[in-house]
């Protein structure tokens, strides 16, 4: 007989919404507090209708996304990570989802 064993993931957590004006540069932030040195931070994006996007993916520092203009940023303790998006326009509005793994 084996116990079960529950074995608790990180969460994210991220801002309900966000609002900026064309060319107006904004940080999506996401924290996840139980990031694992191994885990990767991913961010996607769903445009309305579409099917989510792949944007980026970083373990630590900063890594460049040219398809928004931006740059994706892990904290150094990995509690937080962020998503500039440099030159926002209409096109760019849509829900930008992170996830931990």
């Amino acid at each position: 007989f084996y116990p079960a064993v529950a074995v608790a993931r990180a969460q994210v957590q991220q801002e309900p919404s966000l609002e900026t004006t064309e060319g107006t540069g904004i940080n999506i932030t996401c924290s996840h507090s139980n990031k694992r040195s191994g885990d990767y931070i991913h961010f996607y994006r769903q445009l309305p209708g579409q099917s989510p996007e792949f944007l980026a993916l970083t373990a630590r520092g900063s890594k460049d996304v040219p398809a928004i203009a931006g740059q994706l940023s892990v904290s150094e303790d990995g509690r937080w990570s962020a998503l500039w998006l440099g030159w926002p326009r209409r096109g760019d509005a849509a829900v930008y989802y992170c996830a931990l793994g």
